[in-house]
């Protein structure tokens, strides 16, 4: 067993959005997008990859294909391996995202192409 605080991976630099890395177990990633009001994670996919987001803390919107979606505090998010994905803290207060990355077997995902 390993145990952690989140809160221990709050960490946001007045420069632009941090990650901070969990844990790294095989074919997953656990992480915490920080971002202060204004800052933006720019948009990119992660094939081959599931992602799952948590918003820990305030409001933003998430972009998926284009498409924004307002999302605050308690929200939880899942992206496909082919979305498009970015971010931008639209509120007043710091952004916190708790991130699972899950890679899709490489037999699973080579039948999805």
């Amino acid at each position: 067993m390993e145990k952690n605080s989140v809160k221990a991976y709050m960490e946001y630099s007045e420069e632009k959005f941090t990650k901070r890395i969990i844990y790294k177990k095989g074919e997953t990633t656990a992480f915490v997008l920080n971002f202060l009001p204004n800052q933006t994670l720019p948009t990119h996919k992660h094939p081959g990859t599931e992602v799952y987001l948590y918003v820990l803390t305030g409001s933003g919107t998430i972009i998926i294909d284009g498409t924004e979606t307002a999302v605050s505090e308690a929200d939880l998010i899942h992206v496909q391996s082919e979305e498009e994905m970015a971010f931008k803290n639209t509120g007043s207060e710091p952004v916190s995202l708790y991130v699972v990355l899950s890679k899709i077997p490489s037999e699973l995902y080579a039948k999805n192409i």
